[in-house]
Protein backbone atom coordinates (compact mmCIF):
# COMPACT_ATOMS: atom_id res chain seq x y z
CA UNK A 1 0.00 0.00 0.00
CA UNK A 2 1.48 3.45 -0.86
CA UNK A 3 2.05 5.94 1.93
CA UNK A 4 -1.01 8.10 0.16
CA UNK A 5 -3.44 5.54 1.04
CA UNK A 6 -2.16 4.62 4.47
CA UNK A 7 -2.40 8.16 5.22
CA UNK A 8 -6.07 8.79 3.63
CA UNK A 9 -7.93 8.10 7.14
CA UNK A 10 -6.06 10.91 8.30
CA UNK A 11 -7.59 13.62 5.92
CA UNK A 12 -10.96 12.19 7.24
CA UNK A 13 -10.96 12.13 10.90
CA UNK A 14 -11.85 14.96 13.05
CA UNK A 15 -8.05 16.13 14.27
CA UNK A 16 -9.20 18.97 16.32
CA UNK A 17 -11.69 17.97 18.30
CA UNK A 18 -9.51 14.97 19.03
CA UNK A 19 -6.68 16.43 19.92
CA UNK A 20 -8.75 18.84 22.32
CA UNK A 21 -10.13 15.80 23.46
CA UNK A 22 -7.02 14.21 24.22
CA UNK A 23 -5.14 18.10 25.53
CA UNK A 24 -8.30 17.80 28.21
CA UNK A 25 -7.92 14.19 29.43
CA UNK A 26 -3.89 14.80 29.63
CA UNK A 27 -4.43 17.81 31.71
CA UNK A 28 -6.87 15.71 34.41
CA UNK A 29 -5.60 14.73 37.38
CA UNK A 30 -7.63 11.31 38.26
CA UNK A 31 -4.76 9.91 40.76
CA UNK A 32 -4.94 5.77 40.23
CA UNK A 33 -6.27 6.11 37.05
CA UNK A 34 -2.98 8.87 35.96
CA UNK A 35 -0.93 6.58 37.52
CA UNK A 36 -2.27 3.55 35.31
CA UNK A 37 -2.35 5.25 32.07
CA UNK A 38 1.66 6.70 32.87
CA UNK A 39 2.61 2.97 33.86
CA UNK A 40 0.68 1.47 30.55
CA UNK A 41 2.54 4.52 28.58
CA UNK A 42 6.16 3.77 29.80
CA UNK A 43 5.64 -0.36 29.63
CA UNK A 44 4.31 0.13 25.74
CA UNK A 45 6.94 2.79 24.50
CA UNK A 46 9.86 1.79 26.52
CA UNK A 47 10.11 4.71 27.89
CA UNK A 48 13.32 5.02 30.02
CA UNK A 49 12.49 6.32 33.84
CA UNK A 50 15.60 5.85 35.35
CA UNK A 51 16.91 9.28 33.76
CA UNK A 52 13.75 11.25 34.62
CA UNK A 53 14.91 13.89 37.30
CA UNK A 54 11.17 12.16 39.09
CA UNK A 55 11.43 8.11 38.55
CA UNK A 56 8.13 7.42 40.31
CA UNK A 57 5.36 7.65 37.76
CA UNK A 58 2.95 7.91 40.76
CA UNK A 59 4.30 10.97 41.84
CA UNK A 60 3.37 13.31 38.14
CA UNK A 61 -0.65 14.13 39.24
CA UNK A 62 -1.88 14.41 35.81
CA UNK A 63 -0.06 12.48 32.20
CA UNK A 64 1.20 15.66 31.12
CA UNK A 65 3.28 16.72 34.06
CA UNK A 66 4.68 12.95 33.43
CA UNK A 67 5.18 13.83 29.57
CA UNK A 68 7.02 16.93 29.91
CA UNK A 69 9.21 15.68 32.64
CA UNK A 70 12.62 17.03 33.44
CA UNK A 71 15.66 14.96 33.62
CA UNK A 72 18.19 14.33 36.32
CA UNK A 73 21.14 17.11 35.71
CA UNK A 74 24.10 16.03 33.55
CA UNK A 75 21.74 13.62 32.06
CA UNK A 76 22.69 15.24 28.24
CA UNK A 77 25.82 16.58 28.47
CA UNK A 78 26.64 19.33 25.59
CA UNK A 79 28.99 18.41 22.95
CA UNK A 80 31.70 20.98 21.99
CA UNK A 81 30.50 22.20 18.61
CA UNK A 82 29.01 25.42 17.08
CA UNK A 83 25.34 23.54 17.12
CA UNK A 84 24.21 21.01 18.78
CA UNK A 85 20.73 18.73 18.93
CA UNK A 86 18.15 20.48 20.58
CA UNK A 87 16.42 17.34 21.42
CA UNK A 88 16.02 13.71 21.60
CA UNK A 89 14.14 12.24 18.90
CA UNK A 90 15.16 10.73 15.15
CA UNK A 91 16.39 12.26 12.35
CA UNK A 92 13.87 13.38 9.46
CA UNK A 93 15.77 15.14 6.97
CA UNK A 94 18.63 17.41 6.75
CA UNK A 95 20.86 19.35 4.54
CA UNK A 96 20.60 22.26 2.06
CA UNK A 97 18.24 24.36 1.39
CA UNK A 98 17.59 24.51 -2.15
CA UNK A 99 17.35 28.02 -3.23
CA UNK A 100 13.66 28.26 -1.03
CA UNK A 101 13.36 24.47 -1.15
CA UNK A 102 13.49 21.94 1.39
CA UNK A 103 13.42 18.24 1.79
CA UNK A 104 10.18 16.74 3.36
CA UNK A 105 10.83 13.39 2.30
CA UNK A 106 12.06 11.37 -0.70
CA UNK A 107 10.84 13.13 -3.62
CA UNK A 108 8.97 15.50 -1.25
CA UNK A 109 9.78 19.35 -1.07
CA UNK A 110 7.69 22.76 0.61
CA UNK A 111 9.10 26.14 1.16
CA UNK A 112 10.84 28.30 3.41
CA UNK A 113 8.28 30.96 2.88
CA UNK A 114 5.51 28.74 3.80
CA UNK A 115 7.75 27.09 6.61
CA UNK A 116 7.86 30.39 8.40
CA UNK A 117 3.87 31.45 7.74
CA UNK A 118 4.14 33.54 4.87
CA UNK A 119 6.86 36.12 5.71
CA UNK A 120 8.85 36.07 2.18
CA UNK A 121 11.84 38.47 3.92
CA UNK A 122 12.32 36.12 7.06
CA UNK A 123 12.38 33.03 4.41
CA UNK A 124 14.89 34.72 1.88
CA UNK A 125 17.43 35.42 4.87
CA UNK A 126 17.93 31.46 4.53
CA UNK A 127 17.98 30.94 0.87
CA UNK A 128 20.33 28.02 0.24
CA UNK A 129 21.05 28.01 3.60
CA UNK A 130 20.75 24.45 6.09
CA UNK A 131 18.07 22.82 7.46
CA UNK A 132 17.15 19.81 10.18
CA UNK A 133 13.95 18.39 10.69
CA UNK A 134 14.08 16.09 13.83
CA UNK A 135 11.06 13.91 14.67
CA UNK A 136 10.14 13.33 18.18
CA UNK A 137 8.56 9.87 18.94
CA UNK A 138 6.42 9.19 22.13
CA UNK A 139 9.06 7.39 24.04
CA UNK A 140 11.54 10.49 23.82
CA UNK A 141 12.00 13.70 26.28
CA UNK A 142 9.85 16.25 25.34
CA UNK A 143 11.60 19.86 26.32
CA UNK A 144 13.18 21.76 23.38
CA UNK A 145 16.46 23.15 23.80
CA UNK A 146 18.76 25.92 22.26
CA UNK A 147 21.19 24.65 19.58
CA UNK A 148 23.23 27.56 19.87
CA UNK A 149 23.28 30.59 22.38
CA UNK A 150 20.55 33.03 20.62
CA UNK A 151 18.09 36.14 21.24
CA UNK A 152 14.68 36.27 20.77
CA UNK A 153 13.58 38.45 18.64
CA UNK A 154 10.34 37.47 17.29
CA UNK A 155 7.84 34.44 18.25
CA UNK A 156 4.54 33.61 15.31
CA UNK A 157 1.80 31.06 15.70
CA UNK A 158 0.04 29.76 12.34
CA UNK A 159 -2.39 27.91 12.29
CA UNK A 160 -3.01 24.66 10.44
CA UNK A 161 -3.71 21.23 9.81
CA UNK A 162 -3.24 18.89 12.61
CA UNK A 163 -1.61 15.89 10.77
CA UNK A 164 0.20 13.26 12.93
CA UNK A 165 3.69 13.99 11.43
CA UNK A 166 5.63 10.53 11.77
CA UNK A 167 7.41 9.43 8.52
CA UNK A 168 4.77 7.74 6.75
CA UNK A 169 2.55 11.07 6.85
CA UNK A 170 5.84 12.96 5.90
CA UNK A 171 5.90 10.82 3.03
CA UNK A 172 2.31 10.60 2.19
CA UNK A 173 0.94 14.26 2.81
CA UNK A 174 2.45 17.29 0.45
CA UNK A 175 3.63 19.92 2.34
CA UNK A 176 3.41 18.79 5.96
CA UNK A 177 5.30 21.29 7.98
CA UNK A 178 4.34 23.82 6.68
CA UNK A 179 0.39 22.91 7.11
CA UNK A 180 0.47 21.77 10.30
CA UNK A 181 -0.07 24.02 13.21
CA UNK A 182 3.35 25.38 14.54
CA UNK A 183 4.96 27.68 16.39
CA UNK A 184 7.97 29.69 14.63
CA UNK A 185 10.83 31.43 16.93
CA UNK A 186 13.23 33.41 15.26
CA UNK A 187 16.33 34.17 16.61
CA UNK A 188 19.49 36.45 16.34
CA UNK A 189 22.44 34.33 17.01
CA UNK A 190 24.75 35.95 20.12
CA UNK A 191 27.92 33.06 19.99
CA UNK A 192 29.79 30.88 17.46
CA UNK A 193 26.69 31.02 15.21
CA UNK A 194 25.96 34.59 14.10
CA UNK A 195 22.59 35.94 12.11
CA UNK A 196 19.61 34.52 12.24
CA UNK A 197 18.28 31.11 12.98
CA UNK A 198 14.58 29.70 12.83
CA UNK A 199 13.64 26.60 14.95
CA UNK A 200 9.72 25.64 14.31
CA UNK A 201 7.85 23.66 16.75
CA UNK A 202 5.23 21.96 14.56
CA UNK A 203 2.07 20.99 16.55
CA UNK A 204 -0.25 17.33 14.56
CA UNK A 205 -2.74 15.12 15.84
CA UNK A 206 -3.38 14.50 19.79
CA UNK A 207 -0.47 17.15 20.27
CA UNK A 208 -2.60 19.55 23.28
CA UNK A 209 -0.34 22.29 22.80
CA UNK A 210 3.20 23.73 22.91
CA UNK A 211 5.02 26.21 25.14
CA UNK A 212 7.43 28.62 24.98
CA UNK A 213 10.12 29.47 28.73
CA UNK A 214 9.22 33.21 27.64
CA UNK A 215 5.50 33.01 27.15
CA UNK A 216 3.75 29.96 28.49
CA UNK A 217 1.44 27.70 26.41
CA UNK A 218 0.89 29.60 23.04
CA UNK A 219 -1.68 27.40 21.78
CA UNK A 220 -4.30 26.74 22.61
CA UNK A 221 -6.37 28.84 22.14
CA UNK A 222 -6.74 27.96 18.57
CA UNK A 223 -8.28 31.26 17.17
CA UNK A 224 -7.81 30.37 13.13
CA UNK A 225 -5.61 33.35 12.81
CA UNK A 226 -1.87 34.35 12.76
CA UNK A 227 -0.52 35.76 15.73
CA UNK A 228 3.01 37.33 16.35
CA UNK A 229 5.16 38.80 19.45
CA UNK A 230 7.98 40.45 19.20
CA UNK A 231 10.76 41.50 21.41
CA UNK A 232 12.36 44.28 20.48
CA UNK A 233 11.77 45.79 24.04
CA UNK A 234 12.88 42.76 25.98
CA UNK A 235 16.44 40.90 25.88
CA UNK A 236 15.36 37.27 25.91
CA UNK A 237 18.42 35.09 25.44
CA UNK A 238 18.99 31.96 25.96
CA UNK A 239 22.35 30.05 25.83
CA UNK A 240 23.26 26.81 24.30
CA UNK A 241 21.73 23.59 25.74
CA UNK A 242 18.80 25.98 27.86
CA UNK A 243 15.18 25.05 27.61
CA UNK A 244 13.10 26.83 25.12
CA UNK A 245 9.84 25.33 24.70
CA UNK A 246 7.59 21.59 25.21
CA UNK A 247 5.73 19.68 23.39
CA UNK A 248 2.56 18.39 25.55
CA UNK A 249 2.15 15.25 23.34
CA UNK A 250 5.01 14.76 20.57
CA UNK A 251 6.14 16.56 17.32
CA UNK A 252 8.34 17.54 15.04
CA UNK A 253 11.10 20.44 15.27
CA UNK A 254 12.26 22.37 11.82
CA UNK A 255 15.47 24.04 11.83
CA UNK A 256 16.88 27.30 9.37
CA UNK A 257 20.15 28.43 9.35
CA UNK A 258 21.60 30.83 6.75
CA UNK A 259 24.36 29.80 4.67
CA UNK A 260 27.02 31.68 6.09
CA UNK A 261 25.80 30.98 9.86
CA UNK A 262 29.27 29.15 11.72
CA UNK A 263 32.15 31.60 10.54
CA UNK A 264 31.04 32.98 7.35
CA UNK A 265 30.45 29.66 5.79
CA UNK A 266 27.68 26.85 6.16
CA UNK A 267 26.95 24.62 9.11
CA UNK A 268 28.92 21.17 8.15
CA UNK A 269 26.80 18.44 9.68
CA UNK A 270 27.89 16.04 11.80
CA UNK A 271 29.48 12.60 9.26
CA UNK A 272 27.50 10.23 11.32
CA UNK A 273 24.13 11.95 10.68
CA UNK A 274 21.47 10.09 8.41
CA UNK A 275 17.83 10.00 8.27
CA UNK A 276 15.92 7.84 10.43
CA UNK A 277 18.98 7.82 12.56
CA UNK A 278 18.10 8.41 16.63
CA UNK A 279 19.85 11.58 18.03
CA UNK A 280 19.85 12.90 21.28
CA UNK A 281 19.87 16.57 23.58
CA UNK A 282 23.53 17.79 22.98
CA UNK A 283 25.42 15.69 20.25
CA UNK A 284 27.21 17.74 18.04
CA UNK A 285 24.67 18.56 15.13
CA UNK A 286 26.95 20.61 12.86
CA UNK A 287 30.20 23.13 13.30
Amino acid sequence: MSDRLRVLPQYLLPKQALTQLMGALARRESGGATTWTIQRFIARYGVNMDEAAEPDPAAYKSFNEFFTRPLKPGARPLADAPLVCPVDGAISQFGPVQGDQVVQAKGHFYGTTALVGGDADLARRFQDGQFATIYLSPRDYHRIHMPCAGRLTRMVYVPGELFSVNPTTARGVPGLFARNERVVCVFEGTGAVRGPFVLVLVGATIVGSMATVWHGVVNPPRSGQVREWTYADRDITLAQGEEMGRFLLGSTVVLLFPRDAVDGRAPAFDAGWAPGKPVRLGQRMAG
